[in-house]
């Protein structure tokens, strides 16, 4: 008996017998997906659990299933690592015949003679009586028309925020990586608590009364919008011109979005979050917590303060920890975290990798023959990286950067440019529109706080994954987080991220899957891949410092209504930059040097081999040695034949195509890439291969000169297309393509036969 026989005739009966009946309570699901396979890489399996129980809403079980001739104890290993991602307790090996149980909590096992009961196993994982976690339990997920799937993490990230709630916690910590969605988290748990009518009485007389609170308007009107399931007069956006033009705050709904900034304004007697009674919300939402609201020190502390009695759950991707502002501290250890490395490794999110660029511009000495076009340069002083654009501007350095840049990157692709600052995105903006290949003017804008709605309109058009203008983005801080574009392909570093908060969330902004998108690239001018090595780059939060941090004066002074906040706060106050004209010729003599790096999900530095089987599996070892290789890739038959072994294994074009962009050999021979990760031999172009070529045919006595000049034209095909201009069945199109017939190309070069044996035997000599 196979597999599926084994579970259709000895399996489903036994559940059946003990009570698992589809209806009366319970639900069985087959082919439970953990892990979806990859976007677009046809070699992922994904990760699928053969059954998960679940009784009353709650999933309580893992079943691994082996066909019958199998030993039961063949599943163990498997379903007890379905168990711990699911984060169910127990966890079933069976082939059809014998049972093992394994207790996930207790860590007892032991061989069973039957399926234990779903009332067994409910009120084993639920001994003690709470009716509110039986309530949430009970109200299923809402998938919006089953247009949804709801990841495994997040399940479990919403059920432990219920209980936690039922078990009457006020103040709640939950921990996912950037691009994992908090914000769809937060819509389930508001779900939940709207349709049970949980309010802070507990007494389910009248719908809670609900607060989202963020810290920029874009995440605000994210959130509203994950949020359209609800009926719609049940949500409400509080808005600062609204409040301003009826005089008092909104209060015709059950679940509102606003902004620190909105509920901060109004007088300093009575700002607009006084208005509301103490007691009015039941549940508050604090989305990217660390960033003020759970401050001490912070002025919108005093909202979180005043509105005390409701339920406030944090959600954070780095939780923020200070010795005297401890996220921590306000909300306890987070009641889940999942990582960054976790989203990777699942496959939910994005891997990538560095390109570590270095330029003999990194810093720089002032010389008399340089002009000083504004301020006053300090002589015997060697400016560094942290220095440009804060204290000294020199627009030839910036330029050759973005040239850098710009030749490196697929310009038709998405990709964010962080500047130190406003003014260093601006001139970036400037830089890459005056190199762009693009004729549209709005190629490259900025988005910043300054940029106003301007700013947010071309973020909108830039998240629109159907539009393709603008298609880079400058900025400073603003993008840093929370901003939702999936098809971001490309992150350029041009200012210093000393922070591991802020290196985490910028490294998110690139990790949210999109179809097509199996990684994308981080140009690094200023050494941020450094945080790698720090212990901390997935582990537990550490103390940062901000790069830069305000005086209170000037704080006080940001008009409260601002669009992001951010970028002004962190900018420095005024003073004079110099500015610095380079000498003439010295802009042409700026080298630099572009190292590409990986490392895995855990920050462990990896090679390109190892990065690529992540992507898509092992490469198949479908040749013994380098010799092996080069002569099956000398003929065209047996190279046609063995790439279409490899597409078999997975390797079809489209994953061959990102192989060699993976290693930089987009110019080479595909037989470069493959010798490069498998014996680490330094790849050819196939221009310098197509001239040592030449040089050989030129000595071959047997090839006629017309022959000859012949093969000249077909060494031209290949290195401006590649090993496709080799294959048999390109030979009548290059005769056409040279002597116009079929006719013409016989006469010049001889039979046909003798035509293919050339073509066929030139090619030893590229290899």
């Amino acid at each position: 008996m196979n597999e599926a026989e084994t579970r259709a005739e000895l399996i489903d009966p036994k559940l059946k017998n003990s009570g698992w009946i589809e209806g009366n309570n319970c639900k069985i699901f087959r082919e439970f997906t953990i892990a979806e396979p990859k976007i677009g890489i046809r070699s992922s399996q994904g990760l699928k659990a053969d059954y998960v129980l679940s009784y009353k809403n709650a999933k309580l079980a893992v079943v691994e299933a082996k066909k019958s001739s199998l030993s039961a104890s063949e599943g163990v290993a498997q379903s007890k690592l379905y168990a711990q991602k699911l984060n169910i307790r127990y966890a079933l090996a069976t082939n059809g015949r014998e049972i093992y149980f394994i207790d996930m909590e207790t860590g007892k096992e032991k061989k069973v003679d039957k399926f234990p009961a779903p009332d067994e196993l409910y009120n084993n994982v639920f001994a003690t009586q709470n009716e509110w976690r039986d309530k949430f339990n009970s109200e299923p997920f809402e998938d919006k028309g089953e247009s949804i799937f709801v990841r495994y993490y997040q399940e479990i990230a919403v059920n432990k925020i219920m209980h936690a709630v039922a078990e009457n916690k006020n103040r709640i910590l939950l921990t996912l990586a950037t691009g994992t969605g908090k914000t769809y988290i937060a819509f389930q748990i508001a779900w939940k608590l709207f349709k049970t009518r949980w309010n802070i009485n507990k007494d389910g007389k009248r719908l809670p009364r609900i607060l989202f609170l963020a810290d920029r308007n874009i995440l605000a009107d994210q959130a509203f919008n994950t949020f359209s399931a609800f009926p719609e007069d049940a949500l409400k956006r509080i808005k600062p011109e609204e409040i301003k033009k009826t005089g008092k705050v909104p209060t015709n709904g059950s679940i509102f979005f606003t902004i620190f900034q909105t509920f901060m304004s109004g007088t300093d007697e009575k700002p607009h979050f006084g208005q509301y009674p103490k007691d009015y919300f039941d549940f508050i939402i604090i989305d990217e917590c660390h960033r003020g609201g759970a401050n001490d020190e912070s002025r919108w502390r005093a909202i979180l303060d005043y509105f005390s009695p409701a339920v406030h759950l944090g959600m954070t991707a780095t939780p923020k920890r200070e010795k005297n502002a401890d996220t921590y501290r306000y909300f306890g250890d987070p009641v889940y975290i999942y990582s960054l490395k976790d989203g990777i490794n699942d496959g939910f999110l994005t891997p990538f990798k560095v390109c570590r660029i270095q330029t003999t511009l990194d810093s720089y000495i002032y010389t008399p023959d340089d002009d000083v076009i504004e301020g006053e340069v300090k002589r015997n002083h060697e400016y560094v990286r942290e220095e440009f654009n804060r204290d000294i501007e020199i627009e030839e350095r910036e330029k050759k950067y973005v040239k850098i840049f710009m030749n490196e990157i697929d310009q038709k692709e998405k990709t964010l440019v962080f500047g130190v600052n406003q003014d260093h995105a601006a001139l970036l903006r400037d830089l890459i529109n005056q190199i762009k290949t693009s004729e549209n003017p709005d190629y490259c804008v900025r988005v910043t706080s300054n940029d106003c709605e301007i700013g947010n309109q071309h973020l909108r058009d830039f998240q629109d994954n159907d539009k393709t203008i603008p298609t880079i983005l400058t900025t400073s801080q603003k993008l840093s987080t929370g901003v939702d574009a999936r098809n971001v392909r490309n992150i350029v570093l041009m200012r210093s991220v000393n922070s591991m908060i802020e290196f985490k969330q910028i490294i998110g902004r690139g990790t949210r899957l999109f179809d097509g998108k199996e990684y994308f690239t981080i140009y690094d001018f200023v050494g941020a891949y450094k945080n790698f090595f720090d212990p901390q780059w997935d582990g537990e939060p550490i103390e940062d410092v901000d790069i830069y941090e305000s005086p209170k004066e000037q704080i006080k002074s940001v008009k409260q209504s601002d669009i992001a906040g951010a970028e002004t706060l962190l900018e420095r106050p005024k003073k004079q930059k110099v500015k610095i004209k380079l000498a003439p010729g010295k802009e042409r003599e700026i080298q630099y040097m572009a190292q590409t790096l990986f490392w895995d999900a855990s920050g462990i530095p990896i090679s390109a081999e190892q990065f690529i089987c992540k992507l898509f599996g092992k490469l198949p070892e479908f040749f013994l040695n380098e010799q092996e290789l080069r002569d099956i890739w000398s003929y065209p038959d047996t190279r046609k034949k063995f790439l279409e072994k490899l597409e078999h294994a997975g390797y079809g074009r489209k994953e061959l195509e990102i192989l060699q962009q993976l290693t930089n050999t987009q110019s080479s021979d595909l037989f470069d890439a493959l010798e490069y990760l498998s014996y680490n031999v330094k790849p050819l172009t196939r221009a310098v291969r197509a001239k040592k070529a030449k040089n050989e045919i030129a000595k071959v006595e047997e090839f006629e000169d017309k022959q000859k000049a012949f093969l000249e034209f077909v060494l031209e095909k290949y290195v401006d297309t590649g090993i496709e201009e080799l294959g048999q069945e390109k030979l009548p199109e290059l005769i056409k393509l040279r002597y116009n017939t079929i006719d013409d190309g016989l006469a010049e070069l001889g039979e046909a036969e003798q035509i293919k044996e050339v073509f066929v035997s030139f090619q030893k000599y590229l290899y």
